[in-house]
């Protein structure tokens, strides 16, 4: 009788080990595709930063240069090339209307998901953004490309400020050397001014620009911060479909800031005519303010996407590094000499952006070597400078 107890007791104990057993394999198979399942979500946020990465890239060189090409062919219109820079909002319907689709057929029917708190803050940032593309058309249309390149460069060093002051942006050796490189690099370009001041133009309209310019590039450093602080402060679940949102309200507002600018001065009586009189012909007019607008809203979609990937440094870096190539450009398009400060600001530039991917290659191994229970995986894969968090990235 013992013994038999002693076996059945002998026979439950082993039952509790094989469960033990099986229920470790479980969590062990559990966090296995747990960590595929990171890498495969890491992989996708990481081909979204590039594609917004390539899209700010293209709209930063092109956006400037038809601008440049509106005033130098005859445009004269300020406020109506202030407004170009944001026209191009109804393109953001396009994928809202795609992840709006997406969501009814998961049940969800709500058809927009920003909230009053962030409407009234994205409509603030837009009216600011409004401002600081009439300061920034000012200066395009009475700076070289060379001259307005430099002032423009001094935004990286104003957004790494009110990034750490905004958003406790954490610097690494190799994000400041990138910062320092990349403004460097800009500052050098205006080695070359002298001389470069456009024919016909008073030293009183040359100052107005400059001044306008810098104002803008400190006002474009602080709207960077400005929507990361907005993201993180949402109060609601942070997707980039959201983000879309922030970002069609922005532009809105800026837009009806240029739109009232434009009324005041009788732009909109004034453009046939101007079209009309244009250097290279009326259809030409239209389709050069058209890309314009296509190419400047880029600037807009890309930097969001960005900052909601990344950072807000990451995007003024990326918007510094085509500084440089947008001079390049200039050179092949405009016939502006292409001068050594030129090629030594290149120079610069590419070495500042390599050292921020060194940096960030470097950071990640040491992370995914070192990562325990406790850590935690970024949300771009790239350096985590900023203690912003979001609950879902897949719109």
């Amino acid at each position: 009788m013992g013994l038999s107890h002693r076996r059945s007791d002998f026979g439950h104990i082993l039952d509790f080990a094989r469960s033990l057993l099986n229920l470790n394999q479980e969590r062990e198979t559990d966090q296995i595709h747990q960590m595929e399942e990171d890498k495969t979500t890491a992989a996708m946020k990481r081909g979204y930063l590039i594609i917004n990465c390539i899209i700010l890239a293209v709209g930063s060189c092109g956006g400037p240069l038809l601008m440049r090409l509106y005033f130098l062919r005859g445009g004269k219109r300020i406020w109506f090339s202030s407004w170009l820079q944001t026209g191009g909002w109804p393109i953001t319907l396009i994928p809202l209307l795609v992840s709006y689709t997406r969501r009814r057929r998961t049940g969800d029917h709500a058809l927009v998901l920003i909230r009053p708190r962030v409407f009234f803050a994205a409509a603030a940032l837009g009216v600011a953004a409004g401002l600081d593309d009439y300061m920034y058309a000012h200066g395009v249309a009475r700076l070289p490309v060379s001259t307005s390149s430099l002032i423009l460069a001094t935004q990286l060093a104003f957004t790494a400020a009110f990034a750490f002051v905004l958003v406790r942006q954490r610097f690494t050796a190799y994000s400041v050397n990138a910062v320092v490189l990349l403004t460097l690099g800009a500052v050098v370009l205006g080695l070359h001014t002298d001389g470069d001041r456009p024919e016909g133009e008073t030293n009183r309209e040359y100052l107005i620009g400059f001044f306008l310019t810098l104002i803008a590039a400190a006002l474009h450093g602080l709207i960077l911060p400005a929507i990361e602080l907005t993201y993180k402060r949402a109060m609601q679940p942070l997707t980039f479909t959201l983000a879309l949102e922030i970002q069609l309200v922005l532009c809105f507002f800026a837009s009806a800031f240029c739109t009232v600018g434009m009324i005041v001065n009788y732009d909109f009586q004034a453009i046939p005519r101007e079209a009309k009189e244009y250097e290279l012909g009326e259809t030409r007019y239209y389709v050069v303010v058209f890309c314009s607008a296509i190419l400047l809203q880029g600037v807009f979609l890309g930097a969001i996407g960005v900052i909601y990937y990344s950072s807000s440094l990451f995007s003024g870096i990326v918007i510094s590094i085509m500084l440089p190539v947008t001079e390049l450009l200039a050179v092949i398009f405009f016939h502006e000499r292409f001068q050594a400060e030129k090629g030594i600001s290149l120079f610069l530039s590419i070495w500042g952006f390599i050292s921020y991917f060194y940096g960030d290659f470097k950071h990640n191994t040491y992370t995914n070597t070192n990562k325990d229970g406790a850590g935690t995986v970024n949300k771009t894969g790239l350096i985590a400078e900023t203690e912003m968090v979001d609950q879902t990235c897949i719109p």
